[in-house]
């Protein structure tokens, strides 16, 4: 399998060269990479675990770096064996190009695969091998620009630190927003009691004022009173007109009128 390409990195070529030689930016740019360990400054182990099709194994391997050429590129001599799925083998060169927005990485890789993954067939082999290059170069784009401008990783830190805490401080102000409205509601109980205690008396004044004009209206409700001696005239009418009796009627009415309206007024 023979793959080849190239890679835009926005940083100089000094630190894409230090990056490559770095194995804890490797680990984390590797997918699949569990363990990176360097040896020496031209050898490393690896365990990863790697998944082609419906084939998912964990590979050994050693790579040696040749042909160093700081910081212009090397030579990548790799091994693996992932054990019942096969094995992988294969040589790489690396050359860096600077320009002026930051470097391109170009790569050359001619690959060998054997065992249960050289079933798979080439086609789902080349598709797996580009996407995991294409996994490898943006992790390591990103991992390079994140050391490059640690500020502003922990100003974003610290930008959802802040975000998080007033969210928090808001939550006391509801919390005081609820009790207020809950403090409101003996306010509305002691409104509705007062009411109901104030029913009995308008009713009792309502009362008397209907038991009054009535009295007046006929010349005495209560026998004994309106008849009494010197209060009906010769003739035998009531000693008080019927026009004055209208007029009597329509004050008590008035009056009565009044009293709901008020109560109904300072209710609502």
């Amino acid at each position: 399998m023979d793959m080849s390409g190239q890679q835009h990195i926005p940083a100089s070529k000094e630190d894409v060269w230090n990056a490559l030689n770095d194995p804890e930016v490797l680990k984390i740019c590797i997918p699949g990479c569990q363990e990176l360990t360097k040896s020496s400054d031209t050898e490393m182990s690896a365990v990863a675990v790697i998944k082609v099709g419906p084939v998912k194994a964990q590979f050994q391997g050693a790579v040696t770096l040749s042909e160093l050429d700081p910081p212009n590129g090397y030579k990548i001599t790799g091994e693996g064996q992932g054990g019942v799925a096969g094995f992988a083998k294969g040589l790489a060169t690396v050359r860096l190009e600077a320009t002026d927005d930051g470097t391109i990485l170009h790569y050359n890789v001619d690959a060998q695969i054997g065992g249960k993954l050289s079933q798979l067939g080439a086609r789902l082999i080349d598709m797996t091998a580009k996407q995991l290059s294409g996994q490898f170069f943006k992790r390591f784009a990103e991992e390079i620009e994140r050391r490059q401008n640690p500020v502003q990783v922990e100003s974003g830190i610290e930008q959802a630190s802040g975000k998080s805490a007033s969210a928090q401080e808001r939550s006391p102000s509801q919390t005081v927003s609820s009790s207020s409205r809950t403090s409101a509601q003996p306010t509305s109980n002691s409104s509705s009691t007062g009411m109901l205690v104030g029913l009995p008396m308008i009713a009792a004044v309502v009362f008397v004022s209907v038991l009054a004009a009535m009295w007046v209206a006929q010349g005495g409700l209560v026998p004994g009173l309106g008849s009494a001696p010197g209060n009906m005239a010769r003739d035998g009418q009531a000693w008080v007109s019927e026009d004055l009796s209208t007029v009597v009627q329509i004050i008590m009415a008035a009056a009565v009128g009044y009293l709901f309206g008020t109560r109904a007024t300072s209710r609502g």
